[in-house]
């Protein structure tokens, strides 16, 4: 099975389904892109990128509300915060404070600051 993302003219993710792989010309990434991206436009219209349930390309898996960004060939999940930046070799978005190691950590965008989360019975 493949799977492919149907992108709005913003690149925004509409929708995800699932595709036989004999409608993508029975090939593999990224021969059956085009094709099966071909095939989804037939049969539902709209514009199509094939994206991986594993990972294996394309960065990550596509989810609704996901940016398809061309120029990383990559799907990049929503910006969690103002402050955060985009890594082009990872396609994901990063505090501009490292993350302690050690323990539960929250971002505050106030601050600008990761505040430990308490656990129970710590």
């Amino acid at each position: 099975m493949a799977h492919f993302a149907q992108i709005n003219s913003d690149n925004v993710v509409t929708q995800v389904i699932v595709v036989s792989n004999d409608d993508c010309g029975g090939g593999t990434y990224p021969a059956s892109d085009a094709v099966g991206a071909a095939f989804c436009n037939n049969l539902l219209g709209g514009t199509w990128k094939q994206t991986s349930y594993n990972n294996n390309f394309r960065k990550r898996y596509a989810g609704i509300g996901y940016t398809f960004n061309g120029a990383l060939d990559a799907f990049v999940a929503p910006k969690p915060y103002p402050s955060w930046t985009l890594n082009e070799d990872t396609a994901d978005w990063e505090a501009p404070v490292e993350r302690p190691e050690e323990g539960m950590w929250t971002w505050n965008e106030a601050t600008q600051e990761w505040d430990e989360v308490a656990t129970p019975g710590a």
